[in-house]
């Protein structure tokens, strides 16, 4: 994983993001485990064939692109700030004044 932000949530706001990915996972996971039940139903592919497409290199490499681009998003969510009247940047562009 590549990408590294400065995230700070609070617990509630992490168990729900927990929750939230928790569910699309499930759904996700029944969802791939019906279509590749099909599949083998219809005799498009075997478990076999459906096992060994997912060893294959090229395969892999697009699936990790396409994991590295889901945290991204992932991160750039948790990182933005809610309120929009905040400044862009965290750092002043010029020194804090000090009175004389």
């Amino acid at each position: 994983m590549s990408s590294s932000a400065d995230v700070s949530l609070d617990n509630e706001s992490l168990a729900g993001l927990v929750m939230e990915l928790s569910s699309q996972l499930h759904v996700e996971r029944a969802r791939r485990v019906a279509l590749e039940e099909a599949l083998v139903a219809a005799g498009v592919l075997t478990h076999e064939a459906i096992e060994a497409a997912g060893n294959n290199p090229a395969v892999r490499q697009r699936i990790q692109a396409l994991v590295q681009d889901s945290i991204d998003k992932l991160l750039l969510v948790l990182t933005e700030d809610r309120d929009p009247r905040v400044p862009l940047r965290k750092q002043p562009l010029t020194p804090p004044f000090k009175p004389s």
